[in-house]
């Protein structure tokens, strides 16, 4: 655990919003700035703080658009996550899935409703411009927080087989649990918090507002042109 710098002045130990979470979390990533990384933000809530460390770091960013698949009785229960890389791929969590007693058949339909999204919003963002190219790079993968990780799991592995020099993890905060269970995806991974008591991510910022769609966008245009 890094932990968050003194001069937060916050004794609750909770980011004031992600683009302070970014700036702290920059910080801790300052020793791969030699390395001409590449910074990858999964939307949308990871972009504010992804902006904040490409920007500090001088690396370009882009996004990787993952989409959780949640239980059918609760949406916020990842069982699954598609990530959209060359190819839509999806990574279940099979022990969740055969304790709620769902199969992979069963999500077929919402396979297909995230995916959709998922398109619509990879359009959105990254318009007609390629996907950088991230063979031989360090590769930063950078969330505004953790909880079941099914997302980071499912980039993370759809990463891997792009063939990075280095796969780095980087994340404000998460839980223990979570961090151990990707250990093994990543090559290192960088988290300022890890709280035991964990009930969902946004209890650890003061200002959790949804991201917008068009802050997305305004984001990487603003990295793309001091890149």
């Amino acid at each position: 655990m890094v932990g968050i710098p003194q001069e937060s002045n916050n004794p609750t130990g909770r980011f004031k919003d992600r683009q302070q979470a970014g700036r702290y979390l920059s910080r801790a990533l300052i020793h791969l700035k030699g390395q001409a990384p590449i910074v990858l933000a999964l939307p949308r809530g990871g972009v504010p703080v992804a902006a904040e460390v490409a920007s500090f770091l001088g690396a370009p960013l882009d996004v990787l658009v993952v989409r959780k698949i949640g239980a059918p009785f609760q949406q916020e229960l990842g069982v699954g996550a598609l990530v959209l890389l060359n190819q839509p791929e999806v990574v279940w969590n099979h022990p969740l899935l055969m304790e709620l007693g769902l199969t992979e058949a069963k999500l077929r339909g919402a396979v297909e409703n995230q995916e959709s999204e998922a398109r619509r919003r990879l359009a959105l963002y990254r318009g007609s411009r390629p996907a950088l190219d991230l063979k031989g790079r360090t590769v930063i993968l950078v969330d505004d927080g953790l909880a079941t990780g099914i997302t980071a799991q499912a980039a993370l592995q759809a990463l891997r087989r792009t063939h990075p020099a280095r796969l780095v993890l980087a994340v404000p905060v998460a839980p223990p649990d979570t961090l151990a269970r990707l250990s093994h995806e990543a090559d290192e991974i960088v988290c300022l918090m890890e709280p035991i008591w964990f009930s969902a991510v946004g209890q650890f910022y003061e200002d959790f507002t949804q991201t917008s769609d068009a802050e997305v966008v305004s984001l990487l245009t603003v990295s793309r042109q001091l890149n």
